[in-house]
């Protein structure tokens, strides 16, 4: 036998010892009354398993729900929102809310919003 044969049979062995001694342990339990201790394992072991992809799951559609998307009413560009909420633009510092899925400008009740436009103006001689 060959030095290269003789790693790959010891490699070999080391699996077969590595599931051998599983299986050992998960009679041992079966057999001594302990089946308990390896049920609530396997339990805690899924649920480690479940419990990331169900939060994943969850926040997706929790955002899906709450996300919005528009414009900002001062300058235009595109803004990210929670539902009534209130943010600051990052392109022109303004701040708006979240109301209705619209962003809005916020103001006191009453206010009239207004858009001014600029007049050129002509002297007459």
């Amino acid at each position: 036998m060959n030095l290269n044969q003789s790693q790959r049979f010891s490699a070999g062995l080391s699996v077969i010892r590595s599931w051998l001694t599983i299986a050992i342990v998960v009679v041992l339990f079966g057999s001594i009354g302990l089946g308990w201790v390896l049920k609530s394992l396997l339990v805690l072991f899924g649920l480690i398993l479940v419990t990331p992809v169900v939060l994943f799951v969850g926040l997706r559609w929790w955002l899906g729900r709450n996300l919005i998307q528009g414009t900002c009413p001062s300058c235009g560009n595109p803004l990210t929102g929670l539902k009534n909420t209130q943010t600051t633009c990052p392109f022109c510092g303004q701040s708006v809310v979240v109301e209705n899925a619209n962003f809005q400008r916020p103001t006191e009740p009453g206010t009239i919003d207004v858009q001014a436009v600029d007049v050129t103006s002509q002297t007459i001689e």
